[in-house]
């Protein structure tokens, strides 16, 4: 048998994984005052970077090239070792009725290894993002009973969780295949909010600011199933059905709160200690995900998914909505995307060779102010370019997505005790760039 170079390959995951470990607790891609509800922006399952360009689908969209970490039944049309690594950048602009802020970073995105086990069974290892906190925002209110006082409020948020999972991929009958997925759900999640009475009778000079600190470490395993079937319309049309359930989770973890006071400069003034690791939960609900798709065995794909989220059931230590306080909505994702590769062995046009993706997408928030329904609507496409040093052993690809969307409004709404609450409205564009290795580990030699 051929051997694989392990050594080098051991020391490129080994790198891969420091890097991503080390931005666990900061995979923020810019402020987002949505990513304070719940335990932040949910990943939800969404793909890697060829999911990213075909607006987040593929559940039933079987591909040899990329390891499909969506629906781990997938993973069984993954005919060669397969190592992919994902790095996203985002850049956008908040609005709300009265003012804008633009904002955004990169990092590294994703890691997967798929590797075919044998003729009817393949696996798959990787570390991806759970959720993402990221925000920062002040306002302002007056103080009942204070006609003369305002009281100036800032709100902060950073970390988040990452999930090591490892999945695999059976297949049971003619064009049947069931998957399953373990994960390990962890990281932390730093929040605060603090507030400065001012009056006309006081100067900021000398106001001290209240400050309200949370931090909370969470890990805990989750689990997926999945399963997928290929058959025949035609001769030359097949099609894909396609299904995972991400069963719920009660992810543990421990709490330490405290109240503390500074002054206006950030000098600290007393400390008080609330809740010191307080053991509770977090109930992440069940996520329901179902895709179709039809191709053509050799250069194009039609994709249609759809999912359901009952973050109405979202519960961490107890308390409905998390430390937001603020009740989630469940939630439901439509998506619809495609690829095409004009002639993938064509030999005098490079560009005949690389795979054109496209999709929409459209999302609910669980977020309903006023009880109204906010959106998340994007546009996507992407190219996979592959090297021309490929061989029948080995290829690498290359692989850009660019997703632009809006989500949210600039709605205002007078509450009860007169202060204006604001939505904001977020437009961006992400760019994911990936990386994907395949390679033939495992050939019988003849010897004649």
């Amino acid at each position: 048998m051929s051997q694989p170079n392990f050594a080098g390959l051991a020391g490129g995951l080994s790198l891969l994984g420091l890097l991503a470990a080390s931005s666990v607790h900061g995979q923020g891609l810019g402020n987002s005052p949505y990513s304070r509800l719940g335990l932040g922006d949910a990943n939800s399952n969404l793909g890697g970077v060829r999911q990213l360009s075909m607006g987040g689908v593929g559940i039933a969209a079987p591909n040899n090239v990329n390891v499909n970490e969506l629906n781990p039944a997938l993973l069984f049309y993954t005919s060669r070792t397969t190592f992919e690594a994902g790095y996203s950048a985002q850049v956008k602009t908040l609005r709300n009725a009265v003012s804008s802020q633009r904002t955004g970073s990169a990092n590294l995105g994703y890691l997967a290894l798929s590797l075919p086990i044998n003729s009817r069974w393949a696996g798959a290892v990787g570390l991806k993002p759970y959720s993402t906190v990221d925000y920062e925002s002040n306002t302002t209110a007056t103080v009942e009973g204070e006609p003369t006082a305002l009281a100036q409020n800032q709100y902060k948020g950073s970390g988040g969780l990452a999930e090591a999972y490892t999945s695999h991929a059976v297949k049971i009958a003619k064009g049947l295949t069931l998957g399953a997925s373990a994960g390990y759900v962890f990281g932390s999640i730093d929040q605060q909010a603090g507030t400065v009475i001012l009056s006309s009778t006081s100067t900021t000079s000398n106001t001290d600011r209240n400050i309200y600190l949370q931090h909370v470490h969470y890990s805990d395993f989750t689990f997926r199933g999945a399963a997928h079937y290929r058959g025949k319309i035609t001769d030359k049309v097949n099609f894909n059905l396609g299904g995972v359930y991400s069963f719920q989770s009660n992810i543990d973890g421990e709490r330490t709160i405290s109240l503390n006071r500074e002054t206006i400069e950030g000098v600290a003034v007393s400390s008080l200690q609330v809740e010191t690791e307080k053991k509770g939960k977090a109930t992440v609900p069940a996520l329901t995900q179902v895709g179709i798709s039809l191709d053509n065995n050799k250069n194009w794909s039609v994709n249609l998914d759809g999912s359901r989220q009952e973050w109405s059931k979202f519960r961490a230590f107890n308390e409905a909505g998390g430390s937001s306080g603020v009740l989630l909505s469940d939630t439901y994702r439509v998506g619809l995307g495609g690829e095409l590769t004009p002639d993938a062995t064509a030999v005098d046009n490079y560009f005949s060779r690389v795979t054109y993706r496209m999709g929409l997408n459209m999302a609910q928030l669980p977020y309903r102010p006023g009880g109204k329904t906010l959106y998340d609507r994007s546009v996507s496409w992407g190219f996979a370019l592959p090297l021309p040093t490929a061989t029948p052993l080995e290829a690498t690809t290359i692989s850009l997505g660019f997703q632009y969307g809006q989500r949210g409004n600039t709605d205002s709404r007078t509450l009860a005790d007169g202060n204006v609450e604001r939505n904001v409205k977020e437009n961006y564009v992400k760019m994911q760039l990936g990386v994907t290795l395949n390679n033939r580990w495992f050939l019988k030699r003849k010897i004649e």
